[in-house]
């Protein structure tokens, strides 16, 4: 019978369990803080901030910065690496060392992030979205300004509607109007606390669980695996061995050469219409017009090469799955309509059906669960160092990016902080504990694996805390507070995931592995980072709605996700939101039930193709705009394999990566026109 390939969460073939694994001592580890590098990372923070917020509010069309491997950074990593490969000619002194080039690729991940989904992008907005759209017939003003406090938010929620502060955000300052500066300092003060709070669970969250996923299981972390090939490319003797660099490797620019024409055809295109152009989004829908097939939500075809070569680096079976359980969750649509059963849409997603969520919340319950289960040697160091007990050598945490014992009680503080701020904010303490734990400890675990372990370039889920709530609460009695809270929490927070800093920090440490750095320097790099991209990118992300008008920017972001929160409170504060009903919690122990059965049979069937992380992610947009893309690796990656084995799976993987890179590149390409000139652009299939 043929073994599959490695699988982490089969704990009894490819995990010990008893005990921790040896961990022999690294070679010579270099620090992150070099001054040159420092000082190259901060021009290039404040560069990449400028080139999201430009890219993503003003010109709209291309989203550079919200992946979670933004295409920005890869096409700064790029700028970079050609400007030392012209300075290098000049003076050797000039060239930057592997561990400075990654110091500088760190904080530009971060920056993208910060600067775009992962915070301020949702933020900012929110904070004058309920002024600005309140109105007699959506009647905010009565059902949240009452419980909305005046240090939240810069506009006076005892006053009166569309107050200036928030009408010039939206409509643009007129000649002579200033900036209302003195308003927005004490909420952006006020929320940088809670950001803090939430940033530092991230933080400890990721440095308890490097070590379990890297070491341990050996995740394999796609998303890692371009930047340090590019950073690797550079060297030409490994082990004393000559090598040909993944950047001069002639596989790599035949990948890139595809993207590289279907996108650069395709923006021509855009400039002189009789340009021919390759369409990358086929909309299924326009096929199935007919019941039962037209009650399918969404079924599209993206042709996104970068997400086929990440994909091409997971295994088979988890490629298979991540395909065939979307497919069934657009089944499931076909089969209810054919039975004349119209279950209701989940609540702040509108791409999949209530009972279907409740399955893969299920799924997402046991599959955290599980991991914790795999993870018990791991946890119980944790818990001894978390009590000042001394670790054996084996399992020291002396090169982790924080020792244990401060990630444990950082993590703590960090989740009563949350909580406590948000018991300020107005909503009761245990339902704001509620929603942090829940957010962090089975939400964002389960989108941190989605990455580390599957690849994903986006994080997204298909429920939000409250949606779990509603098992065992009617949310209608919650109150006007709770429900408040729980509006500003979602949009700035729980709804849209993607740009999810926790795993920028994992992918980051992983490629501190690969360029021998010390991961406790990190803490530095993290922290220079985010300072200047809270700055950089905070002022443009204030001045740019002020001077163009935010109903001019991107709509997602300025009057879609932060309305799309208070619309869903709203229905909950007028009684359009019924207990739910007892076929949804079923579907809750159904899916446990059936990611139990998987986990199980995975255990005993070395041949068992199904995946658990594929039918928690089935659900997802992440899923929606990916399925297509995991189907292609799939096939690619069954052929390659049969007929020409890992040898050609080797040869092969520049190629895949070179995808990638030109996708990427393009879409960096071509947002520079869109910032100068408003030059339109070419659809790129990560939307």
């Amino acid at each position: 019978m043929p073994r599959r390939e490695p699988y982490p969460f089969d704990a009894g073939k490819s995990v010990t369990v008893g005990s921790e694994p040896q961990h022999p001592a690294p070679p010579t580890l270099q620090s992150a803080l070099s001054l040159r590098a420092l000082l190259i990372g901060i021009i290039c923070v404040a560069i990449t901030c400028v080139v999201v917020c430009f890219a993503e509010l003003v010109s709209g069309s291309i989203q550079v910065g919200y992946l979670q491997l933004p295409p920005v950074v890869i096409g700064m990593l790029t700028l970079i690496l050609g400007v030392q490969a012209v300075l290098s000619r000049i003076s050797k002194r000039l060239q930057l060392r592997p561990h400075e080039i990654f110091t500088i690729y760190t904080m530009m991940l971060l920056a993208s992030m910060i600067s775009s989904r992962g915070l301020l992008e949702k933020l900012i907005p929110l904070l004058v979205v309920p002024d600005y759209f309140a109105n007699t017939t959506n009647n905010w003003r009565s059902l949240f300004f009452s419980h909305i406090p005046k240090w939240a938010v810069p506009f006076n929620p005892h006053g009166k509607i569309d107050q200036y502060v928030a009408s010039r955000f939206f409509d643009s300052l007129r000649p002579g109007e200033r900036l209302p500066w003195n308003l927005w300092v004490v909420p952006l003060l006020a929320w940088g606390v809670f950001v803090i709070f939430m940033f530092t669970c991230f933080l400890c969250m990721a440095a308890l669980l490097r070590r379990q996923w890297t070491d341990n299981e050996k995740l394999p972390f796609p998303l890692a695996q371009l930047p340090l090939e590019m950073v690797r490319g550079q060297t030409t003797s490994v082990g004393g061995v000559t090598r040909e660099g993944f950047l001069k490797n002639r596989v790599t620019w035949l990948g890139f050469s595809i993207p590289a024409f279907i996108f650069g055809l395709n923006g021509l295109h855009q400039w002189y219409p009789s340009v021919p152009q390759i369409p990358v989004d086929i909309n299924l829908m326009n096929y199935f017009v007919q019941p039962p097939w037209n009650a399918m939500l969404f079924l599209h075809m993206y042709f996104s090469f970068a997400a086929i070569g990440f994909f091409y680096l997971l295994p088979t079976d988890l490629l298979f799955s991540l395909w065939f359980f979307f497919l069934i969750i657009r089944a499931e649509d076909v089969v209810t309509a054919t039975l004349g059963y119209q279950p209701e849409v989940m609540p702040m997603y509108g791409d999949i059906r209530t009972f279907v969520a409740y399955q893969l919340i299920g799924c997402y319950f046991v599959l955290v669960g599980y991991m914790l289960w795999t993870a018990r040697p791991h946890l119980a160091a944790i818990w001894r160092a978390a009590w000042g007990r001394r670790l054996p050598t084996d399992i020291s945490d002396h090169n982790e990016l924080i020792p244990y014992q401060v990630a444990f009680w950082g993590l703590v503080i960090g989740v009563l902080g949350c909580a406590g701020w948000l018991t300020l904010f107005g909503m009761s303490f245990w339902l704001a504990l509620f929603e942090v734990c829940v957010v962090l400890f089975i939400i964002e675990m389960v989108m941190a694996r989605s990455t580390s372990e599957g690849g994903m370039l986006m994080t997204e889920t298909c429920f939000r805390p409250i949606d779990v709530y509603r098992m065992v609460g009617n949310v209608q009695q919650l109150g006007g507070a709770n429900l408040t809270g729980l509006a500003f929490l979602d949009a700035a927070w729980l709804r849209d995931q993607r740009g999810l800093p926790i795993t920028g920090f994992l992918d980051s440490m992983k490629f501190a592995d690969g360029v021998k750095v010390k991961r406790r320097s990190l803490l530095a790099v993290y922290g220079l980072a985010f300072i200047v991209a809270i700055g950089v990118a905070g002022y443009l992300q204030i001045v740019l709605p002020y001077h163009f008008g935010a109903d001019q920017l991107y709509s997602y972001v300025y009057q879609g996700n932060p309305v799309w929160a208070f619309n869903d409170a709203q229905t909950v504060l007028q009684g359009n939101r019924p207990p739910l009903p007892w076929f949804d919690t079923t579907n809750f122990f159904i899916g446990a039930l059936i990611t139990i059965l998987m986990v199980v049979l995975r255990a005993q069937l070395l041949w068992f193709p199904l995946h658990p992380l594929g039918y928690a992610l089935s659900g997802s947009w992440t899923m929606a705009v990916f399925w297509w893309p995991c189907m292609v690796a799939w096939l690619c990656k069954i052929i390659i394999l049969r007929y020409g084995g890992m040898n050609l799976y080797s040869k092969a993987r520049p190629f895949f990566l070179g995808m990638v890179l030109g996708e990427f590149t393009m879409g960096v390409l071509w947002s520079i026109p869109a910032i100068f000139w408003h030059a339109p652009t070419p659809f790129f299939p990560w939307p």
